[in-house]
Order: C-alpha cells, then sequence, then structure tokens
C-alpha cells in the first residue's frame, strides 16, 4: 500500500516543504559524485550511534543528528522519503505556519535519531535519512487530519489499483508495520546494517505528542474566536 496523493486542499504554498525536499535532492546529488568516498562521507555527517552515546570523547558529533536527516541511501530511500514529505508535508505547514513546522521537523528528526541511539547505543552503523522527521509528519497528519483521504495504490495479482482510504487506515497501518518490524529486529542489531526501525517509530511518536497539543490549541483558538 503506497500512498501517492491526498486530497486535502492547502491555503499557501508549502515553502518550508519544498525547501527541505530541494535540500534533500542537493544532498543525494553531491552524494552520488562523492564515488569510492561515500562511506567516510557517511561516517562523517551520518549519526553513529556510538560516537553519539559517547558525548565525552565525541563533544561535537551530536550534530549529525541535524545532518543525518538530509542524506540518503540510494534512489529507493531518497524516493519514498520525499513522496511522504510531498503528500503530507504541506497540509502540516499550512497548519503550524512555516517557522513552527521547520521547527517541528527538525525536533522530531533529532528525537528519532536519538530513539535509535537509545535502542542500539554500540552501534558504529551510521544512520542517515529523513524517515524519522517524516515519520514524524505522519504522525502529526494522523492526529489533526485522521479521516482526510489518501489515495494509494494497492498491489494485486497482476495488476495495481488505485484506492481511497481514511489518513487513519493508511498511516495507522504504516506504523504498526515499523513496530512489527522493529521489534522483530531486536534481535539482530548485533549483526548491524539494516533498517534504523526505531527511528521512524521514535519521530511518528513525537508526531503524535505534538498533534495532540497542537489540536487541543486550535480547538480553545476556535472556542475563542466563536465567542466574539
Amino acid at each position: 500500500m503506497i500512498p501517492i496523493a491526498d486530497e486535502l486542499p492547502r491555503q499557501r504554498l508549502p515553502a518550508v516543504t519544498w525547501s527541505v525536499i530541494g535540500i534533500n535532492v542537493v544532498a543525494f546529488l553531491y552524494e552520488l559524485l562523492l564515488g569510492s568516498n561515500i562511506d567516510q562521507f557517511f561516517l562523517e555527517w551520518g549519526a553513529v550511534p556510538a560516537y553519539i552515546s559517547n558525548p565525552f570523547d565525541y563533544p561535537f558529533y551530536s550534530v549529525t543528528l541535524l545532518t543525518s536527516m538530509f542524506l540518503h541511501g540510494g534512489w529507493s530511500h531518497i524516493l519514498g522519503n520525499m513522496l511522504y514529505l510531498w503528500i503530507f508535508g504541506d497540509n502540516i505547514e499550512d497548519i503550524l505556519g512555516p517557522w513552527w513546522f521547520g521547527a517541528f521537523y527538525l525536533g522530531a528528526g533529532i528525537v528519532a535519531g536519538l530513539a535509535q541511539v537509545i535502542v542500539n547505543p554500540f552501534s558504529e552503523i551510521p544512520a542517515i535519512g529523513a524517515s524519522g522527521a517524516v515519520a514524524g509528519v505522519l504522525g502529526i497528519y494522523l492526529v489533526l487530519f485522521p479521516t482526510a483521504p489518501v489515495r494509494v495504490l494497492v498491489p494485486g495479482f497482476f495488476f495495481m489499483r488505485v484506492a481511497r482510504l481514511p489518513a487513519l487506515i493508511v498511516l495507522g497501518f504504516w506504523f504498526v508495520l515499523q513496530l512489527f518490524n522493529g521489534f522483530l529486529s531486536l534481535g539482530s542489531m548485533h549483526l548491524g546494517g539494516g533498517v534504523a526501525w526505531f527511528a521512524h517509530i521514535g519521530g511518528f511518536v513525537a508526531g503524535l505528542v505534538v498533534g495532540f497539543v497542537a489540536r487541543n490549541v486550535l480547538r480553545r483558538r476556535q472556542q475563542k474566536q466563536s465567542l466574539y
């Protein structure tokens, strides 16, 4: 089940969402030029849990919690993340405003990175990708727009068909899949590599929390406006 579009209208151009996508694309194109130096680049700018969890020996390495969320390991990695951000990011930016959305996106990415560090603090494999930050966007979207219709591609036996499902089903299914794979991966973390499932989970939970706060603020604002 692959989301391809939502049907929520927006009130303004999502400048921050588009800018974040642009930065990710530029960073990825730069990666393609590095050739055999790419592994060293990821080691320097990706988030290595063993370094982040040891701030006395690596006092400035925590900055990679930010830089790592703009790096990607391949075409499918960046295309998947940017597709989800393109579909769901504009409406969240619309309701939060550009400054708050930008702060939320970066904050969700940092929380996601820390979640992965907490679960696997001795890993020396650099974690990269916007997945955790994008997961935060999905979490807040689920809270604020649970009934919003989302068009998804559903695989069949011989062809793909387009279905129209509420965000609660699409994003809820996505989160359950992350939980399942995350806990399934606990026994093999010592092997290194793979998907940073707990970054996805941490980012999504951060989005849920911010979503509930934002929903309460919006409700109070609407109640005040109705009094006048």
